[in-house]
């Protein structure tokens, strides 16, 4: 499989403050790469070296095959951006606004409006006459992608495209870039984990400026393995002492409570605790509500590995 996108070494430096420390990816040509990493932890940052937009301290960073920092327009002509915060022209209409996008490519107008057409409608905005400076944020976002897809790009690079949406909003996005699947190389930048759990297949974490892991979101939850357990009783006191006896155990990675009934335990041995589960709870008399198992998620994964890097 080809590469569509690699860092090596990438590296960049604000007042001898390391935004991003030699920073090494490798983006499958076809994939839904999701870059995970808390605000600040410079996401955005390699993103605008990606583009082209800022220039690197130090390392290199290839574009599908060549050298961005040498690349001409015919490999810029191949990708497309949608930035953290997008900027409109709010008197335009959506199609004007991405007849205009697609005229910065040089596209040929017949084959810009079946494009436009297109891509309006994948968007949700096919008919829609309301002039931009009208649209909701999820609106924006929507046409945002569509217009980073005009020139046919390879390569499609998202900035935190979910982010400061409603739940509504949100849901638009992520159904837009599920239908995107194979059409482009889509590389994801979020903080919001359940976004890229849900539309990506490989993810990278950052935090810090450094990389922290890179694999597929299968591989990431096996490398880490364990199980969560959630029990759920009918009294605080009985939860609070029956979270004490769980965390005696050996089994016990993590052990977590909400306040009220509810504890939740990340396990390294699920048979283990399975077997024993029962027996402490029956040791403090507790009235036991729910009892449920299931495999780790990325926010697990995400904490355990940002927790460990802090």
């Amino acid at each position: 499989m080809s590469t569509a996108l690699e860092t090596v070494a990438l590296t960049k430096t604000f007042g001898g403050r390391h935004a991003l420390d030699a920073v090494d990816l490798s983006v499958d040509e076809g994939s839904v790469f999701g870059f995970l990493g808390p605000n600040g932890a410079g996401k955005t940052t390699a993103l605008r070296i990606i583009t082209g937009l800022a220039k690197p301290t130090s390392g290199t960073v290839r574009v599908l095959g060549q050298d961005i920092a040498s690349a001409g327009n015919a490999v810029r002509g191949q990708l497309g951006f949608l930035p953290d915060v997008p900027a409109f022209y709010d008197w335009m209409t959506a199609p004007e606004f991405m007849e205009f996008v697609g005229g910065l490519f040089g596209l040929d107008r017949r084959i810009l409006r079946q494009r436009t057409a297109m891509l309006l409608d994948t968007a949700g905005l096919g008919g829609v006459t309301t002039r931009i400076g009208g649209y909701s944020r999820g609106m924006k976002q929507r046409l945002g992608i569509a217009q980073a897809l005009i020139n046919a790009p390879r390569l499609l690079l998202l900035d935190e495209p979910t982010s400061a949406l409603d739940p509504i909003g949100r849901k638009d996005v992520l159904d837009m870039l599920d239908a995107l699947r194979g059409r482009a190389t889509i590389f994801f930048s979020s903080h919001i984990l359940s976004d890229v759990e849900r539309v990506c297949d490989t993810v990278g974490i950052l935090n810090r400026g450094r990389v922290l892991t890179q694999s597929s979101m299968q591989d990431l939850r096996s490398r880490h393995g364990g199980h969560r357990i959630v029990l759920e009783v009918t009294e605080t006191a009985d939860a609070d002492a029956l979270a004490t006896l769980i965390a005696e155990r050996s089994w016990a990675t993590t052990v977590s409570r909400d306040g009220q009934g509810v504890i939740d335990v990340l396990v390294s041995d699920a048979a283990a605790a399975q077997h024993e589960l029962p027996s402490l709870v029956a040791s403090r008399n507790a009235g036991l509500i729910r009892l449920e198992a299931g495999e780790l998620t990325l926010e697990d994964v995400f904490v355990e590995l940002v927790g460990e890097a802090i």
